[in-house]
């Protein structure tokens, strides 16, 4: 077994021999502590010294500048849940490809075969909701 050198190779530590222990976990302990810590003093002082002024306009419902009208329970296409589901779908299999794209070299004719297989899928799948026409807004 060869050992990892460190230090130049003046000391060596056996990997297999380096062990985690929980003091070495205190550094992220403190920094979670700490983080919190501040968040809610924070939280805390905004909330006691901050102004409480509730006007007629503070407590009215604000959506992007728009004054509301009607009820927000109105029933929505469900074209829009497809679109926003197909558009996920897609841009998760396209995030597939970066690891391929970085060891394109390594992985030689048959990581290209099986990214070409990849990518005929999506053209399939691509197809079949172009055909059953998932995309048409009439």
């Amino acid at each position: 077994m060869r050992p990892f050198l460190l230090f130049g190779g003046a000391n060596y530590i056996d990997f297999m021999e380096a062990q985690s222990l929980p003091i070495n976990y205190l550094p992220i302990i403190i920094q979670m502590v700490v983080a919190i810590g501040f968040v809610v003093t924070t939280m805390f002082f905004t909330h006691r010294l901050g102004p409480k002024r509730q006007t007629a306009d503070k407590l009215t419902p604000f959506e992007s500048g728009i004054e509301v009208v009607g009820n927000a329970r109105t029933p929505v296409s469900i074209k829009y849940f497809l679109v926003a589901i197909l558009f996920v779908l897609f841009d998760v299999e396209v995030i597939f490809m970066y690891p391929w794209a970085v060891n394109f070299k390594q992985m030689g004719t048959d990581g290209l075969i099986e990214m070409f297989i990849f990518m005929a899928t999506l053209l399939l799948g691509f197809i079949y909701v172009l055909k059953k026409g998932a995309l048409d807004w009439n």
